[in-house]
């Protein structure tokens, strides 16, 4: 295939944690090594969240200076743009304007990443817009309500990909209503998590997690509420590390003192995630020196049986740290057993946790063959050019 010019739209200098950051950059670096020349770029009226001050702001000088750190870090610079349409003279940093909007002109594809980027008269000049959804469900639902700018929004993209792989099949109650969606998944550029070694002694198995993300994504669909938290789940399985005889490490911010409370009375160590999400390399260090991860998923995810997965979760796998984690349905696409298990019930946690102690290097190894053969970026983003006929 012949090099493409691509733009990648997304939000991880808006929104700048670890954890969406690997995201993006993982599509970056994917692309770059298929032989495509690929720029970033951020051009929203969504205000920035400046983790220094601890607020989000009109100032965008803390997601300037990062963007251009991963720039020269990911080999991207001078192919970036962050423009700031919620001030009036809209200054933003990065490549100019006029040669955002030529760009936008020119570019082969043009990867709204979360569907986070807002449509605007500069970038409709362009029809080969693709949506990537990574949160599955509440689209689906609000299309099939009829929400009429979810339909805008969503139309005016010319190939839709979602990381539920069941969406639009018999697997997923939620009707398609004559958008055709097309599944796809979290590329990892795995070597960046390679380990060549087992975790240390005394090493647990953690996740990093928002605690309550619930509001105005929670949905109510034909008399039934659905939320997009996973604190519920994660309460319906609080005696997990007790009954596997295990502790486990949760990175969140529960800030009542009685919820915490509870799960530490059930063998849970809990640390405040700050401290790791301000920093991508942390981040990666603290996945690679877990004994593996054990974490659940949003109740939208698992009662509408979407088949997502945790991109999270792929890099746990990439570092060879064998993934405990709830069953949305990805099974069907990624097996179950050796390196990665789902459960619906604690008795199921338990027993994963049995068997990955009865022989650890055998489901470290069976961890990182799952990333490479599911998720190695290359792979996945080959594939999604080629269905998108870019």
């Amino acid at each position: 295939m012949k090099g493409r010019r691509i733009i990648l739209m997304g939000f991880m200098g808006t929104c700048p944690i670890a954890g969406v950051i690997w995201q993006h950059v993982h599509y970056i670096v994917g692309l770059q090594r298929l032989g495509h020349d690929v720029y970033y770029v951020e051009d929203s009226a969504r205000l920035p969240y400046d983790p220094v001050a601890g607020e989000v702001n009109l100032g965008f000088g803390y997601t300037a200076k990062l963007l251009g750190k991963l720039a020269e870090e990911f080999n991207f610079k001078d192919r970036w743009a962050f423009r700031a349409r919620y001030l009036p003279d809209d200054p933003g940093a990065g490549m100019s304007r006029s040669r955002l909007q030529q760009l936008y002109r020119d570019a082969d594809a043009i990867l709204n990443l979360c569907g986070a980027q807002e449509l605007h008269d500069d970038l409709l000049v362009s029809n080969h817009l693709i949506y990537i959804e990574s949160d599955p469900g509440l689209e689906q639902i609000r299309a099939d309500q009829g929400d009429r700018l979810t339909l805008e929004h969503l139309r005016a993209h010319r190939v839709l990909f979602s990381f539920g792989e069941n969406v639009g099949t018999r697997n997923c109650p939620v009707p398609s209503r004559r958008l055709k969606w097309l599944p796809t998944r979290q590329p990892v550029a795995t070597d960046f998590w390679k380990t060549e070694h087992g975790p240390k002694r005394g090493a647990v198995f953690t996740s990093i997690a928002n605690w309550s993300t619930s509001g105005q994504k929670d949905v109510t669909w034909r008399g039934e509420k659905y939320l997009w938290s996973k604190s519920r789940e994660f309460l319906r399985f609080i005696a997990a590390p007790r009954l596997a005889g295990e502790e486990f490490e949760l990175s969140t911010e529960i800030k009542n003192r009685r919820t915490r409370g509870r799960f530490e009375r059930h063998g849970w160590r809990l640390r405040a995630p700050q401290f790791l999400s301000a920093s991508h390399q942390r981040y990666r260090a603290y996945v690679q020196g877990s004994k593996g991860e054990f974490t659940v998923a949003k109740d939208q995810y698992v009662r509408l049986k979407t088949a997502w997965f945790s991109d999270r979760s792929a890099c746990y796998l990439a570092a060879g740290r064998p993934v405990i984690t709830q069953q949305t349905g990805f099974t069907r696409h990624y097996g179950d057993g050796d390196g990665l298990f789902a459960f619906d019930s604690l008795d199921q946690i338990a027993e994963a946790v049995k068997m990955i102690n009865l022989d650890y290097r055998k489901h470290s190894q069976a961890a990182r063959e799952l990333a490479v053969e599911f998720f190695e970026a290359g792979k996945v983003l080959r594939s999604l050019l080629d269905r998108a006929g870019i």
